[in-house]
């Protein structure tokens, strides 16, 4: 049966890992702040019968320091898209490129990003790291390592838990089987995770850690079909949930997207005829890319670098398409096309029902909480026949704050990332349009910030449903239990943030917004209708897991 390799992620003697003796030493002092090299299938074997790979070099660097972990300061209450995935071939220039999509794909995960290119001698290298694009790829020497004309690309952010992020779960994850290397780029989430891996591991195989995406790598190596792409859909078959993805090999790169379409995944080409997949279409415009089309639901799209022709498939059968609102709402750029729709028209459009649904009659002046407020509160403004203004100004460069010794002194905190602009608030009747409100930490500062500037009211608008569960679908989301929507009534929550009204867009007027269309959203996190329900726990398997 086959094999496949995991990507080494440590250098720590006490790792399960087969390491080369160099990169065996003692860790240095900034040792959880790691880069990693791959040019080889990485060690350690996902075991599946008697197979066996050979111990491979890896080397250990350090990335200027980020800091993770939750913001007690309240600068930020939006759910985080967990994952962005880009990837070129046909372009010599193939890594730098990538690099430059990441970047400008930063805001869907700033924890982790790596590269992992396909050189002209066929041979896979990787190299990953935590932190931004910028700071992983600071040393222009490590561009340089990935040479060739194929590359893909990844930046996360990783679900919070007590050991922080971890290197070995930054994509892409690099493998190797018996069939020779390959790369995988994945946004998205597998409900069905615990089962498929606990299912894996009582047949042999070993994990590296702890990412639903190395469950793909193994159900490929241990895939009877052949060739390549008849493993890929073999894979996918079993999976639930949202996927989509990148592979690269030598000599070919696929890209894949669920029946549901949750995430989104387009295709452009450049000048040069390269062929370029990513999140979104934000970053095919930064390097001269034409939008092309959206990767279908269910669909595989296998561009093969030698002759660089572009074949699809059908990956399972269709599914009614599900692509998640949020996207439209909150995570995408607004100069990105999500789902066939300008963003920041969409935003516009909801803002303008938003006023239609909850004026605000007493009102002097609309204010965007920048920056995934500002299309919406430009809308309400245009509806509503109020000034618009930028009253609150966001600092992006101010990081993390650590040393708040006193309730005062963290709530002075948010004035770090949020400035009020007097001149625009003082003596006024604001309404301040937000996209969302999840815990109601963040709006409730904002409301004592604007009161502190001399509002005389404020309006808080949201231009969304109220978040009242959970997304199993990509997105990082807290507790049902930590939404404030779910444990408040509307009049509840405006008594909890402290505005003088509340108002959040109806989930029929958002559907009405898309027509036709709104049955095919998936808006599980305002509703609970969730698409792909979450698999019955299995007791022998879950034991496995946990064992």
């Amino acid at each position: 049966m086959a094999a496949a390799t995991a990507a080494a992620s440590t250098t720590t003697p006490s790792s399960r890992l087969l390491l080369h003796p160099r990169a065996a030493a003692a860790p240095s002092p900034t040792h959880h702040h790691l880069l990693r090299r791959h040019a080889t299938p990485s060690p350690l074997p996902l075991r599946h019968r008697a197979v066996h790979a050979a111990p491979v070099r890896a080397w250990s660097d350090s990335v200027t320091p980020f800091n993770f972990g939750d913001d007690d300061d309240g600068g930020d209450d939006h759910p985080r898209e967990e994952c962005g995935v880009f990837g070129v071939v046909g372009d010599p220039e193939a890594s730098s490129l990538c690099y430059l999509g990441l970047q400008k794909l930063q805001h869907r995960g700033e924890e982790g990003a790596g590269i992992c290119a396909a050189g002209d001698d066929g041979e896979l290298k990787s190299v990953t790291g935590l932190g931004l694009v910028g700071d992983v790829f600071r040393d222009k020497a490590r561009l340089e390592s990935l040479p060739g004309q194929a590359a893909i690309g990844h930046v996360r952010y990783s679900t919070s838990g007590p050991g922080g992020p971890n290197l070995k779960n930054v994509q892409p994850f690099l493998a190797g089987y018996r069939f020779g290397q390959l790369a995988v780029a994945h946004n998205g989430n597998l409900v069905n995770y615990t089962a498929l891996r606990a299912k894996l591991e009582t047949q042999g195989s070993i994990f590296n850690n702890s990412s639903d995406t190395e469950v793909i790598l193994h159900l490929i190596a241990t895939s009877l079909s052949r060739p390549l792409l008849a493993r890929i859909c073999d894979a996918c078959e079993r999976l639930a949930g949202a996927y989509s993805l990148l592979f690269l090999t030598a000599d070919k790169l696929f890209a894949v997207r669920d029946p549901f379409g949750f995430r989104p995944l387009v295709m452009g080409r450049r000048p040069n005829g390269a062929v370029v997949f990513s999140s979104e279409t934000c970053a095919l415009d930064l390097i001269d890319a034409v939008y092309d089309r959206e990767v279908a639901p269910g669909e595989v799209i296998v561009v093969d670098r030698r002759d660089m022709s572009v074949s699809s498939a059908c990956l399972v059968p269709h599914r009614p398409r599900k692509s998640c609102v949020f996207e439209h709402i909150y995570f995408a750029l607004p100069n990105s096309i999500v789902f066939g729709h300008a963003v920041h028209e969409r935003r516009t459009a909801y803002g303008r029902a938003l006023a239609e649904e909850s004026p605000a009659p007493t009102a002097d002046v609309v204010i965007p909480v920048p920056d995934s407020g500002f299309y919406a509160a430009l809308g309400f403004a245009q509806a509503s026949g109020l000034e618009f203004q930028q009253g609150l100004i966001r600092s992006h460069y101010t990081g993390r704050s650590f040393i708040q010794p006193t309730q005062a002194i963290r709530d002075l905190a948010v004035k770090l990332k949020l400035a009020p602009v007097r001149g625009v608030i003082q003596g006024k009747s604001v309404v301040v349009v937000d996209d969302s409100i999840v815990r109601g930490t963040t709006s409730s500062k904002i409301v004592r910030l604007l009161r502190d500037a001399g509002a005389r009211e404020v309006h808080m608008r949201i231009s969304s449903p109220p978040v009242v569960g959970r997304c199993h679908y990509g997105i990082d989301t807290p507790s049902e239990g930590e939404l404030i929507s779910n444990k408040l009534d509307i009049e509840g929550v405006r008594k909890m943030i402290g505005c003088d009204s509340l108002g959040f867009l109806s989930i029929d007027k958002l559907h009405s917004i898309y027509g036709e269309e709104a049955n095919e959203l998936c808006d599980a996190c305002f509703t609970r209708n969730y698409p792909v329900p979450l698999p019955e726990p299995v007791p022998e398997l879950v034991s496995a897991f946990e064992d």
